[in-house]
């Protein structure tokens, strides 16, 4: 195996300059950048994918056709065999009746083996007539056959119309829109149902330079209050505006992010034709090197708005309940703290009237102690009188003179009776 060198002799033609065999490799980094025309090579290019295309479209109708007629195949030959099945039975039935009728026949001759005869005469009608309406059966079957080839032949056209819609759409998608830019695409699709999906939002091109750069649109929307719910800088990139160079999705993501920077925008969304064989983007693409950042197809634009727009009004409503909550919860750490400062007071007031009543007790127990003291003195007191008494009870004029003899005579003599 070895490179063989080639020049181009036109869009249909490559020439070999060395001789080539089987499994030997074209290698075109011979041609001369003189040599090599580039409409040639694009229309060169263009030539392979619509005949490879075509031949996939092709294979696919081929495909669908061969597979319907198979179908077509097994249902005719499910209701023929089916049809033959019910008319076998049906003959066999009446081959017995006719046997039956036969040998009644030769074996019953009475009037009453003849009405038995008619009676089965009668079934044997009934199953002519039964046979009939069968008969009408595998008509109407025949008739359900047709209406399924019939909706099997429309299928088969469906998909072949799809298929045409579908090379259509990959030659709008591989070029740039006719009649309208890329832009002008996306602004038409949003003005067509502005008044009833966005009536209060705004979607201008950026024309603002003064950070160095710009973006291409900026989609900006407020509630009634005035605050932003949802702000998106578009950046629209069509392969036609591509150099000789392919570029990528991914070479346009650092600068979309900080035109958003500086624009103040939220989000940032990159509307691209570019790697249009690249199934990862035929999607809403989430560029994860970026917050906020989205990478999509023209057909998406409505889309990516209407996602965004429902995200941030349901994250809207969820920040204002969580405003409303922690207003509550002001509400009841305001209410707990009025409830701690009463309770701080109440304590402080209970501790000074709680002293207090110790204090009044303390002197209570010292004026019961000292009124103890004063009823003990008091008892002892009468005692001592008690005493007293009984001494000044026992005292008389003998026992006071016992010891003074004279003055006991002297009483004597008063006649003072001892």
């Amino acid at each position: 195996m070895k490179k063989i060198k080639v020049s181009i002799k036109d869009e249909n033609t490559l020439v070999l300059l060395e001789n080539a065999n089987q499994w030997d490799i074209v290698d075109l980094t011979s041609l001369h950048e003189m040599d090599i025309d580039k409409t040639t090579i694009t229309n060169v290019v263009n030539s392979i994918k619509r005949d490879k295309f075509h031949q996939e479209v092709q294979k696919e109708a081929e495909k669908l056709e061969r597979e319907n007629e198979l179908k077509l195949k097994i249902k005719e030959q499910e209701y023929a065999d089916r049809a033959k099945q019910e008319l076998e039975k049906k003959e066999k039935e009446v081959i017995e009746l006719q046997s039956e009728l036969k040998n009644a026949e030769a074996k019953y001759r009475s009037q009453t083996e003849i009405e038995s005869l008619k009676e089965k005469q009668k079934i044997a009608d009934d199953f002519r007539e039964e046979i009939k309406q069968k008969e009408a059966e595998i008509k109407d079957l025949k008739h359900e056959k047709e209406f399924n080839e019939e909706k099997l032949r429309s299928e088969l056209k469906a998909s072949q119309n799809e298929l045409v819609l579908h090379k259509e759409m990959r030659t709008k998608m591989s070029t740039k829109m006719i009649g309208e830019s890329l832009e002008i695409h996306c602004e038409n699709e949003f003005n067509r149902i502005r008044s009833m999906a966005f009536p209060s939002a705004q979607f201008s091109k950026d024309n603002d330079i003064s950070w160095g750069s710009k973006g291409d649109y900026i989609y900006r929307e407020h509630d009634s209050n005035g605050d932003e719910v949802l702000s998106i800088m578009f950046e629209m990139k069509n392969e036609i505006d591509t150099t000789a160079t392919k570029k990528k999705n991914s070479d346009f993501f650092k600068k979309l992010d900080k035109d958003r920077n500086e624009k103040k925008c939220e989000y940032a969304v990159l509307v691209s034709l570019l790697e249009k064989d690249n199934e990862y983007y035929d999607d809403i693409v989430p560029v994860h090197e970026y917050k906020k950042m989205y990478a999509i197809r023209p057909q998406h634009f409505i889309t990516i708005i209407g996602f965004l727009r429902e995200a941030c009004i349901k994250s809207q409503h969820l920040q204002q309940e969580i405003y409303r909550l922690n207003n509550q919860n002001i509400d009841v750490a305001n209410f707990e703290s009025s409830m701690n400062d009463f309770k701080q007071a109440f304590s402080r007031n209970y501790d000074l009237a709680s002293k207090q009543f110790l204090v009044a007790i303390d002197g209570i127990d010292k004026t019961i102690d000292h009124l103890n003291k004063v009823k003990d003195n008091l008892l002892k007191s009468d005692n001592n009188l008690r005493l007293a008494n009984n001494k000044a009870s026992d005292l008389s004029i003998k026992k006071l003179t016992k010891s003074s003899p004279s003055v006991a005579q002297a009483f004597e003599k008063q006649d003072i009776k001892l």
